[in-house]
């Protein structure tokens, strides 16, 4: 089975690509959405943030405010790191056990879209690296935008990720999302040309 890396930074369009793909038959791994489904299955997570972080972050109800507690780890990168040290390893627990359903499944290509797959070393488990990328400008408009964060809390959540130039480097696709969406997809379909030949 062939893996392929998705990643970008936040307000690079990554998301957009994924649909994409979603939409022309991919399987996709979002490590997104398994980083919020780990809270629920794995409700000893919430307890250990509850020790290390204080019950600041719950409401009334016990209800985790994810929103106020993500804003103050991308401020703090310490706190952020101590954070990742409790939910990644289920976070990669999950992302492992869905690829090993799809291969015993006999799927042949699976994408694994996730932010920090460089920064977290699972690009290194990948066949193939697609960076989506714009510049820095476009980045912080589009996650103040998206997010209603102001200028400087968009900063520190583009600082708290390996620079997108730099995760470049990594990459053996790159698609420039800069321009109009038309553009973006265009460069998906290439994409989608080359993994329907090494599909072969």
């Amino acid at each position: 089975m062939i893996k392929i890396g998705l990643t970008g930074g936040i307000g690079s369009g990554k998301s957009t690509v994924s649909k994409m793909l979603i939409e022309k038959g991919f399987k996709i791994i979002d490590a997104d959405v398994i980083a919020k489904n780990v809270l629920i299955k794995y409700p000893e997570i919430i307890d250990k943030i509850k020790i290390e972080f204080g019950s600041g972050f719950f409401d009334w109800r016990g209800e985790f405010r994810r929103r106020e507690f993500g804003n103050h780890i991308f401020r703090f990168p310490k706190q952020r790191k101590k954070y990742e040290d409790i939910i990644l390893p289920y976070i990669n627990k999950e992302i492992f056990a869905t690829l090993d359903e799809y291969e015993q499944a006999g799927e042949k290509i699976v994408i694994i879209d996730a932010p920090t797959l460089i920064e977290n070393n699972l690009h290194t488990y990948m066949d193939y690296i697609i960076v989506v990328w714009v510049d820095n400008n476009t980045q912080i408009i589009r996650i103040k935008n998206r997010d209603r964060l102001s200028r400087d809390e968009a900063i520190n959540r583009l600082n708290a990720q390996l620079s997108l130039d730099k995760k470049r480097d990594y990459a053996h696709i790159i698609i420039d999302n800069n321009g109009e969406l038309l553009k973006t997809k265009e460069q998906v379909d290439k994409v989608i040309d080359f993994l329907n030949v090494i599909n072969k």
